[in-house]
This record gives structure tokens, C-alpha cells and sequence, in this order.
């Protein structure tokens, strides 16, 4: 039997095949089609339908649905109707290369939109970088993404992987000697998004005095986190702080259940963000009063989101995951940078526009730095009696009340 291929080792060598396989894509046809076309404008997307990723693909893909719908209701793009072309990559490295090579060499798109993940953004942003095309991504907060040079990513979130837990670890830095955990666990999944979360809480943490009694890395492969959870229980920790995606964090908890593990805090990178999905997992008693971060939440008040809401109630039922919001988000910026132009044959002309704009979006006022990487804070959210609320910053935060995991009051 081989042994499984670290995500992390895989970044370097599959990155550079997707250069490699882009060099026969090219950009879209510069003849002012854009302008005079009376067609509709393809949007072109690769998301993990399948696989370990799935969920997150899915829902990202019912916020471009959504989009799309909302887009064509209000005239569409350009006085254009808008279409989105999805191909499934399954969760797998090699296949969004081909399809993003796909979408733009075979079925030539007009634009693009990212998939799910860092993994697997990281290789497709290579892709489109070599065809000159905008590529903005719901769901790419590695540092690893904007260390390249790349003049054509941008992320539509508020903050990198590394950033994004700082409203939660200032907070837990700054708590009274009483309430401060004295010792923390850092488990995480290999992942280039999941690890840099964690590290840079541990980092806060560290500093400001939290003795670090467990670290350690998992494979995606794993299921069973009985031993990694009894060790973790022995290691006395009273914070554990997980950089999770969806299946590894409900599998997580589950084990902390079985061991008779309950620290005061729990921190998960992603997996409390799918809403009912997560609470489906965990039961709604083991949810309670687990932090995360969030780039959303359904009741903010900002641009579309309302609309939003209502529409994928309409198309999907009940209330919208955060990775569908994303999804939106990212059309959205799209949008932003196609109609600040006036078009879409010079895509480096809408990759300089959003470098020197702010645009407005349902996860906030989005701004970015010459790389690409965004400019702004998370949110922190916490499970309340199955409600997702917002704790962190305190002056948008949906209630004045922070629990201990499982419901104790601070």
C-alpha cells in the first residue's frame, strides 16, 4: 500500500503542473465581444461536488446559483443575462487543473470564479494566472496563495487563514487571570488553510502566557480521533483550538464525547460554519458555545444581503450556509470589477480596478492589498441554543452573552 501524499507536499509540484498545463489557455478573445455581444456572459467554475470537500462545494455553488438569479433579475451584467458553467473537480488537485484549462481553452468562458478551498485553489489560481485571466475565490485564505507574484488572484473574504482567529485570540489574550485558559491544545488537519489558523493563534496565545501542552498535525485521511483526543485530554488542556475543515471537526467532537472530554473552550477553524449541517453532526448540546470565525452572518446588514437571503430561501430552503454566502460574494466582486471597466476583455484592467477600489458586498466593505490578499477582520461566532451568533467584535455582535463550551456563562 503507498503512502498517502501530504496535501501540504502535493502544493509545490501540483502548482507547477498547472502552469505547465496552461500554457496552451489563452485569455478571452480581445475583439470587444464583450461590448457588442448581445449573448450571454459565461461565468466558468470548478468546485468539489464530490468528495471530501463536498459540502463546501455544494454550498458554495447554490450562492452562485443564487447570484446568477438575482444578477439576471436586476437586467444582468452589462445589459447581458448571465450564465455559470460548474464542472466538478471532486476534491482533487489534478482534476481542477483540468477543468479550469477546460473552461477556458475548450469551452472559452468570459470570466471565472474560484473553487473551494485553498488545496485546491492554490493549482487552479495557477491556471488562470497563466491565461491572464481575474480570478477572485470564495474560499482561499492560505498565506501560500499570495506569495507567488500572482497579479490576477483576488480572495473575497476579509482576511487570510492566518488573521482570520485574531478577534478570538485577542480576546481569550486579554481575559482575567481567573477566566484566561492556562493551557491550550493546537490540533489540526494538513491543510494550508486549516494550519495557519491555528498557528496564529497559538502565536497570541504564547505570548501572552498559555502554556502550549499538545500540537500536533493529522492527515486528511483521518477518521477516528480517539487517540489524538486522549491525548489530548491527558495533556490537562483547558482551550482547544482545531483547524478543521467539516467531517474531521464533527469526528473530532464526536471522540471528545467518547472520551469524556469537555475543556472550558472550543475553538474550530470551520466546521461550526455549516450551520445545520454542523448541528445535524454534533447534536445541538455539543454545539453550544463553540467559537469560530465567520465571514457572515444572515442577519447583517449590508449590500444585497437581504435580497440574498430571501432568494436562497426561495431556491433552497431555509437559511444560508456560509460558504454559499462566500459564493455570492465573490460574483459579486466579479461583478464590481466588470461594470467599474465597462467590460471584460482587459481582465488586468479589472484586476487593477479592485486593487484601487473598495466593493461593497453581504460580507462587508471587501478592500485588498497589491497581492491580492484582503484588508479587513473576521467575525467570531458562537453556537447559541442552535443559533449561530455573533460574540466578537463587540460593537456587531449579536449578543452581549459569551459561553464556556456547552453553555457556561463567562
Amino acid at each position: 500500500m503507498r503512502n498517502p501524499i501530504s496535501p501540504r507536499a502535493a502544493l509545490a509540484s501540483v502548482g507547477a503542473a498547472a502552469v505547465l498545463l496552461g500554457t496552451a489557455a489563452c485569455a478571452p478573445d480581445a475583439s470587444g465581444a464583450d461590448a457588442g455581444g448581445d449573448g450571454p456572459i459565461v461565468i466558468g467554475a470548478s468546485l468539489p461536488l464530490t468528495g471530501e470537500f463536498s459540502q463546501g462545494g455544494l454550498d458554495t455553488q447554490q450562492g452562485y446559483e443564487v447570484w446568477v438569479e438575482l444578477q439576471n433579475e436586476a437586467g444582468g451584467l452589462l445589459g447581458r443575462d448571465v450564465e455559470i458553467t460548474v464542472k466538478d473537480d471532486a476534491t482533487n488537485q489534478n482534476a481542477v487543473v483540468t477543468n479550469y484549462n477546460t473552461l477556458i481553452d475548450q469551452d472559452g468562458v468570459d470570466l471565472l470564479l474560484g473553487t473551494q478551498s485553498s488545496l485546491l485553489n492554490i493549482p487552479a489560481s495557477a491556471v488562470a494566472e497563466r491565461a491572464g485571466m481575474l480570478y477572485v475565490c470564495p474560499s482561499c485564505a492560505s498565506p501560500d496563495m499570495f506569495n507567488r507574484g500572482f497579479e490576477y488572484i483576488f480572495f473575497s473574504q476579509q482576511a487570510i487563514a492566518s488573521t482570520q482567529a485574531k478577534p478570538f485570540a485577542d480576546w481569550v489574550a486579554e481575559l482575567p487571570d481567573g477566566d484566561r485558559p492556562a493551557t491550550a491544545a493546537y490540533p489540526s488537519l494538513d491543510d494550508p488553510f486549516a494550519a495557519p489558523v491555528v498557528d496564529g493563534v497559538r502565536e497570541t496565545l504564547e505570548a501572552a502566557g498559555v502554556e502550549t501542552v499538545y500540537a500536533d498535525v493529522y492527515p486528511a485521511t483521518t477518521k477516528n480521533f480517539d487517540a489524538i483526543v486522549s491525548a489530548i485530554r491527558d495533556s490537562g488542556a483547558e482551550l482547544v483550538v482545531q483547524g478543521a475543515q467539516f467531517e474531521d471537526g464533527v469526528n473530532f467532537v464526536r471522540a471528545m464525547n467518547r472520551a469524556g472530554y469537555a475543556p472550558e473552550m472550543l475553538y474550530q477553524s470551520s466546521s461550526p460554519t455549516y450551520g445545520e449541517q454542523y448541528l445535524e453532526g454534533v447534536g445541538e448540546d455539543n454545539a453550544q458555545g463553540v467559537f469560530f470565525s465567520s465571514s457572515y452572518h444572515v442577519a447583517a446588514e449590508t449590500s444585497g444581503n437581504a435580497d440574498f437571503v430571501a432568494k436562497y430561501d426561495e431556491m433552497f430552503g431555509g437559511l444560508p450556509p456560509e460558504d454559499a454566502a462566500d459564493g455570492f460574494a465573490a460574483a459579486q466582486v466579479v461583478a464590481a470589477a466588470v461594470e467599474g471597466v465597462g467590460g471584460y476583455d482587459d481582465q488586468a484592467a479589472l484586476a487593477d480596478w479592485l486593487r484601487e477600489n473598495s466593493v461593497e458586498t453581504i460580507l462587508g466593505t471587501l478592500t485588498w492589498n497589491e497581492d491580492g490578499s484582503p484588508d479587513g477582520q473576521f467575525l467570531v461566532g458562537q453556537w447559541h441554543d442552535g443559533v449561530s451568533e455573533v460574540v466578537l467584535p463587540a460593537d456587531v455582535a449579536t449578543t452581549d452573552e459569551i459561553l464556556r463550551w456547552r453553555g457556561t456563562a463567562f
